[in-house]
């Protein structure tokens, strides 16, 4: 199985969960979007979409805020059934009133739900997608849920570089142990 990243808005830098996980265990990759500071739903999905289709193997997605956007977009019009899962990570409520503006073109959020197993993460305080509405995605998108209490955006300003619960999570949902790896060179940004 293959373990496939999928950054938000601004990107993972160094210290991120995401890059953590890239750089500590062995099967991991990230999707790179050609500008992170500029979100873009078809050009983000079109990428996501060649990632996915350019593995040979069953893909875990794995995406933290607009990254589990742009997910759940892809999977609503895109999915392809190497995928068989996806871990949602403080999906950012791009159609909110008061959502960043760089974030909104992003928008519509999928309405139906997602043909893969997924599973949703939120935070009861979370500035990005208050928890009601984290419940309302994870039932419209048929996830299963999770709170974590005062994560915040589950970011790395929030405290959540290395993050041992995220890889555990992973493996209970993809069904496999991930395997570590040592003295690997940390990825560019």
């Amino acid at each position: 199985m293959h373990y496939l990243t999928v950054p938000g808005y601004t990107g993972s830098g160094p210290d991120h969960w995401q890059t953590h996980l890239e750089n500590g265990h062995q099967g991991f990759s990230r999707v790179v979007q050609r500008d992170w500071d500029t979100v873009d739903r078809d050009r983000w999905v079109a990428r996501l979409d060649e990632a996915v289709r350019g593995i040979d193997d069953e893909v875990f997605l794995i995406g933290h805020s607009c990254g589990s956007v742009t997910i759940a977009q892809w999977a609503a019009t895109r999915w392809d059934s190497r995928a068989v899962g996806a871990l949602l990570v403080a999906p950012a409520d791009i159609e909110a009133a008061d959502a960043l503006p760089a974030i909104k073109v992003q928008a519509p959020l999928p309405t139906t739900e997602l043909p893969m197993r997924t599973h949703l993460v939120a935070s009861d305080d979370d500035p990005f997608l208050p928890l009601d509405r984290g419940r309302e995605l994870a039932t419209t998108w048929g996830s299963t849920f999770e709170v974590v209490p005062g994560g915040g955006h589950l970011a790395t300003r929030d405290g959540y570089g290395r993050w041992d619960h995220v890889a555990r999570l992973i493996e209970r949902l993809s069904g496999n142990t991930l395997e570590s790896t040592t003295g690997r060179v940390p990825l560019a940004q």
